[in-house]
């Protein structure tokens, strides 16, 4: 597309959008921008119940905005595909069961997780069970919208992104996560600095990225979080600050994200109750979103729908930049290639991305904080093993992955580490490549 292009004639394909909560807030945004008020919005879940309330989402959200855009609901992911510009990817492979069994399995081996969805065995077998369908999403994209670009914000992100490129080289693609953007909003609101006012800097790996640069009018604000810390003792009882204290950069996830990546917290009960550690709090947040989507669904159903509110996330903003030729600045999961010199060079990496009519432009950020470079170096050897298994077909890797893994490491001898990974293996096989599904044992 180009400057030139009319929006009117655009087409957004939402792929899994019975995710309804997170595919109301993406349509909030889109419909803000006067551009897309007849754009096509193409709805495809494999859930018809989901599918039928994330379409009359849709609706209610465009009339509240005074937009009339065309929205067609699909059951089958190639008609939602056909043409399209832009498909936004929020599937959740296995849903709430396959994340339980991500978590109650571990558990049982004494292994603690608080998010599960990024590294870890949780990361490594989410990613298992969804990298069959991104190669099938991919190759439908190849044939029947090939130009368009995929933004994917299914996690776990660098794994997905990574695996996508592997498999599908010639795919337009951009990981899109908002942990960059929220966290110098809130450590911002944390200083008593009005967001517009701050100027930053982060790139690392997504979760696990860092900010390298966080100041007013060309001043560090870094000592002011200082002070900040140094007056308020709770602060200290965060995972993110313990890090930053230690590493000198903040980290731009959050504290029960962060403690999953380092070997350091979740193996330690006094670790555990100093750092007020959650163990297994994605289990009660996949809860609540059950709870949500019922309660969106029936209240599209009285005709009393719930307000829905914008949420600043990057896809609209991308699409917007690309169609009207608007340049803007946000943070993409996209390959290294020479962006962060102290990385592997075919890493996902997450940096400041330019956006405009030709599409988005990743910015070389250079050399990482040597400390902070080592922490992402043991994140992306876990990705390139859990990856190497599914293009590999080598079961051998999923358990390499897990070995590699610092909070795995940190918790198992190598032999349990095995006898579990067999275990989940065994769990979600109907969900895995049928190459993965062999049992190993030590």
């Amino acid at each position: 597309m180009s400057p030139a292009s009319d929006p009117t004639g655009t087409k957004i394909a939402f792929i899994g959008a019975g995710s309804v909560e997170f595919t109301q807030g993406l349509l909030a945004d889109l419909f803000a921008f006067p551009e897309f008020a007849r754009a096509h919005i193409a709805l495809h879940d494999i859930d018809p119940e989901r599918l039928a309330t994330s379409e009359a989402a849709a609706r209610h959200i465009a009339a509240s905005r005074g937009a009339a855009p065309a929205i067609s609901s699909h059951l089958q992911r190639r008609a939602a595909l056909d043409g399209a510009d832009f498909v936004i990817n929020t599937v959740q492979v296995g849903m709430t069961a396959a994340t339980r069994t991500d978590f109650e399995i571990p558990a049982r081996y004494g292994l603690r997780q608080t998010i599960g969805d990024t590294l870890g065995v949780g990361g490594i077998f989410r990613a298992l069970r969804t990298f069959p369908v991104l190669r099938s999403l991919a190759a439908d994209i190849a044939e029947l919208c090939p130009d368009a670009w995929l933004l994917n914000y299914t996690n776990p992100m660098a794994m997905n992104l990574l695996y996508l490129h592997r498999v599908a080289p010639e795919l337009r693609s951009v990981g899109l996560c908002h942990s960059v953007y929220w966290t110098i909003h809130d450590l911002a609101e944390l200083i008593g600095v009005p967001f517009g006012e701050v100027s930053y800097l982060a790139a690392g790996v997504n979760h696990q990225s860092w900010v390298l640069r966080f100041e007013r009018a060309g001043q560090d604000l870094y000592p002011l979080l200082d002070e900040t810390i140094a007056k308020d003792p709770g602060l200290l009882r965060r995972v993110r600050v313990d890090m930053y204290r230690r590493l000198g950069h903040y980290p731009t996830e959050t504290s029960e994200h962060s403690s999953e990546y380092v070997p350091w917290y979740l193996h330690h009960d006094e670790e555990i109750d100093r750092l007020r550690l959650p163990v297994g709090a994605y289990l009660d947040i996949s809860e609540d979103n059950l709870l949500t989507y019922a309660r969106t669904r029936d209240a599209l159903a009285s005709g009393q729908p719930l307000p829905v509110e914008g949420t600043m996330e990057y896809a609209p903003q991308i699409i917007h930049s690309i169609v009207t030729g608007t340049p803007r600045t946000v943070y993409g999961n996209v390959p290294n290639h020479g962006l962060i010199d102290n990385l592997p060079a075919d890493a996902v990496v997450e940096v400041p991305c330019l956006v405009d009519a030709l599409g988005v432009q990743p910015t070389r950020v250079g050399a990482l904080p040597p400390q902070c470079a080592a922490l992402n170096r043991s994140y992306v050897s876990v990705t390139d093993l859990v990856v190497r298994a599914a293009v590999l077909g080598e079961p051998r890797h999923i358990r390499h992955a897990a070995m590699t893994d610092p909070a795995t490491a940190a918790a198992l001898p190598v032999e349990r580490i095995w006898d579990l990974c067999d275990d989940l293996v065994q769990a979600h096989a109907p969900l895995l490549q049928p190459e993965l599904r062999a049992l190993l044992g030590h």
